[in-house]
């Protein structure tokens, strides 16, 4: 039962908040089979190592437009039956499950691009106001709980997400390789599971949850009609960019370093893995295959790191303060990513997800929790989307800029690649550190 507390909302009992994150299980494991396996299918049609970066551009420059824009609009709406945050829930969820179910019959790279765009556009349609509606849903006493139980869930559905393709061959027995230019199947059929899971777990929270009306004079005017138009939003947001509360702008530039470090990874490891600790030749090659699936199976325990290291987080950030946590934890998965070059037995690479496990899980909650309390209120939505702008701006750089240094510099080098993403994370564990501002209390 709901009880009472001095906050206008009232404290949830955890079976609510699990309610309401469900929905995140089902969006992280659309995330994580696109994360596991898009450089594979890449390379399954004919990309160069070189290319992949390029190949991903397309999704993060709309989610630079999408993600404040859906914020903006998700502030704006109330309906009685659906609320503020859930119909955006639905739809995304909706479009980003038939791109999945698309996505392993891409038959070229343009297509498979294409799919990937619609993915990430609809996936941050569904993810962007996820963020908010803990805020919206939670008293300030539970506003931490619900983060974590966000990270929870998505450590649970990254975990299963990463690990279907081994799944796949090993336990259902699918063939893990394919003629150049097709998806072998056990990739095939991971995404048709990805589908039924993304969409099936964000119907769960969007019938399970109910959202509150707005209360105050304020919060109703903005969500009763009141938008000034495509320019009036516009210049919304960029007022609200313009003037982002100090904190905000440290914590948005630690952001800013630690991503390259994810993307590098999520770009190159499982192929690195076939390549440089299976010795694979190429996407036609058993040894390859079997080297992808294995890689696929290490991000799938970094997941469950991440699932259970999110129970103690909340005990260790208490005792240590939320900066010098997640400092810590960035130099953690730091040295995850570093350390993977010095792998001489496929199961070392344990070893190494264990430590991005654990940056994982802070960066899944600790950049939040350190905003809490210094967004207004009812600008949520348009500050969480201008929030993880500092998430896609690395994103575009990096497939701008980075296939150029893989060519250039790296000599086509995953694994150093997958270094070069560690040594920004150091970067941003020391911006932390040092420069974000901290109540002693």
């Amino acid at each position: 039962m709901s009880v009472t507390t001095n906050d206008t909302r009232p404290k949830l009992s955890l079976a609510e908040i699990i309610n309401m994150s469900v929905g995140f299980f089902g969006i992280q494991f659309g995330w994580d089979l696109q994360r596991a396996n898009m450089g594979r299918i890449y390379e399954n049609l004919g990309a160069n190592p070189d290319q992949v970066p390029l190949l991903f551009l397309a999704a993060p420059l709309t989610g630079l437009l999408v993600q404040p824009v859906i914020g903006y609009l998700s502030d704006k709406t109330w309906h009685p039956r659906w609320g503020r945050r859930r119909p955006y829930f639905m739809i995304g969820a909706l479009i980003s499950s038939i791109a999945l179910v698309f996505m392993p019959h891409s038959s070229a790279l343009w297509m498979a691009a294409g799919l990937l765009w619609v993915l990430d556009v609809f996936g941050n349609v569904a993810m962007e106001p996820f963020r908010a509606f803990v805020t919206d849903k939670l008293p300030d006493s539970q506003v931490n709980r619900g983060f974590i139980m966000q990270s929870l869930m998505i450590g649970l559905g990254g975990s299963i997400a990463s690990a279907l393709p081994w799944l796949m061959k090993n336990i259902f027995h699918f063939q893990n390789t394919a003629v150049p230019g097709e998806i072998p199947e056990n990739v095939q059929w991971s995404f048709y599971l990805g589908a039924f899971f993304f969409l099936a777990a964000v119907l769960y929270t969007v019938f399970t949850s109910k959202e509150y009306p707005p209360q105050d004079p304020v919060e109703k005017e903005t969500t009763q009609g009141t938008s000034k138009g495509f320019w009036g939003g516009f210049n919304e947001i960029m007022h609200a960019l313009a003037t982002m509360p100090p904190k905000m702008k440290v914590i948005s530039l630690v952001q800013f370093f630690t991503w390259p470090g994810l993307f590098l990874m999520w770009f190159y490891y499982t192929t690195a893995v076939a390549v440089n600790v299976f010795g694979g030749r190429d996407a036609g090659d058993p040894v390859y295959a079997a080297g992808a699936d294995f890689g696929s199976l290490t991000l799938a325990y970094y997941s469950v790191v991440t699932f259970l290291f999110a129970l103690v987080l909340p005990a260790i950030a208490d005792r240590l303060g939320r900066k010098a946590t997640h400092a810590l934890c960035l130099l953690a998965g730091a040295l995850g990513l570093i350390s993977v070059a010095w792998v001489t037995d496929k199961y070392m690479l344990y070893a190494c997800m264990t430590g991005v496990g654990i940056a994982w899980a802070s960066i899944l909650s600790m950049p939040y929790a350190m905003l809490s309390g210094v967004l207004p209120r009812d600008k949520v939505g348009i500050y969480m989307g201008i929030f993880n702008f500092f998430i896609v701006l690395p994103e575009i750089i990096a497939s701008l800029g980075f296939g150029w240094l893989m060519r250039n510099v790296l000599h086509n080098d995953r694994l150093l690649a997958v270094q070069v993403g560690g040594g920004l994370m150091i970067v941003a564990a020391v911006i932390c550190f040092l420069f974000v501002k901290e109540r002693k209390d």
